[in-house]
């Protein structure tokens, strides 16, 4: 059975706005998926359709074998915004993951039970910044809170992690590196990933399977050898030939990026 299924899910909002038109996929356990898609096509629907934060219009998500809805616990999620409390160490923000198994009177006195706080202490060494635990999460670099709040999501101990955009805020260096942790934290614990991202580039280097969704609908899906930049060109472009030459245009044009400017 696939970790993930998805059959022909299609999400309206309001009379006509067509979010997700009849997609359908499946994604084996331990698989890192990247959606790759411009704005507004659908990919941050997708991934709360995914979380059961949104409910499709039409058709099923199942997880594990298990539709979903109701307790999401299984599902953790990495923003593209940290949402971290700054004025708290790493560690307790990692910590945080454990939420979900921990009671109202234990969350309210900060009281863990000690396997919690191993799980937040491991999660934080596979991100690399376990030396970094007791740091103020307010002091920390961008590409730093980022790896907390993949570190957060994993003491979850997700059967799904989903990553909006997690790097679209980052430098370059910083972006690949949050990447790398991510990629690394998922092939050591074989849980299956699906990111959404904008820069192909940095998807090319990490994504296994690649899920291209243009205006609601799913119009690729393939891995690295067929993702070729026609393929992108029509994910993003689509046949607007104007759009396709002023992005070229752009991309010969743009001053290369210095150490300064990251």
């Amino acid at each position: 059975m696939p970790a993930v299924s998805l059959d022909n899910v299609t999400k309206i909002y309001g009379r006509d706005t067509v979010a997700l038109e009849d997609i359908s996929f499946e994604i084996p356990e331990g698989e890192f998926v990247v959606l790759l898609g411009p704005s507004g096509a659908g990919k941050s629907t997708m991934l709360r359709v995914l979380n059961g934060l949104t409910q499709p219009t039409e058709g099923e998500v199942i997880i594990n074998e298990k539709p979903v809805g109701g307790e999401r616990s299984e599902v953790g999620m990495v923003f593209q915004m940290h949402y971290l409390i700054e004025s708290m160490s790493a560690f307790r923000n990692a910590l945080t993951g454990a939420l979900s198994r921990s009671n109202f009177a234990q969350s309210a006195l900060t009281m863990y039970p000690d396997e919690d706080k191993r799980a937040a202490l491991e999660a934080l060494e596979t991100v690399g910044l376990l030396d970094e635990a007791g740091q103020r999460a307010g002091s920390m670099s961008g590409g730093q809170k980022q790896r907390v709040g993949i570190a957060r999501a994993l003491v979850q101990d997700p059967d799904l992690l989903l990553a909006d955009e997690p790097v679209s805020s980052l430098d370059p260096k910083a972006a690949k590196d949050v990447m790398r942790y991510m990629k690394e934290a998922a092939k050591e614990r074989n849980l299956t990933t699906v990111a959404s991202l904008h820069q192909v580039n940095i998807a090319r280097e990490f994504g296994d399977r690649f899920l291209g969704v243009r205006d609601g609908e799913l119009i690729f899906d393939g891995d690295r050898e067929d993702l070729t930049m026609d393929v992108v060109d029509q994910i993003y472009y689509g046949d607007d030939e104007a759009a396709k030459e002023r992005a070229e245009n752009l991309a010969t044009t743009a001053p290369e990026r210095g150490e300064d400017d990251e």
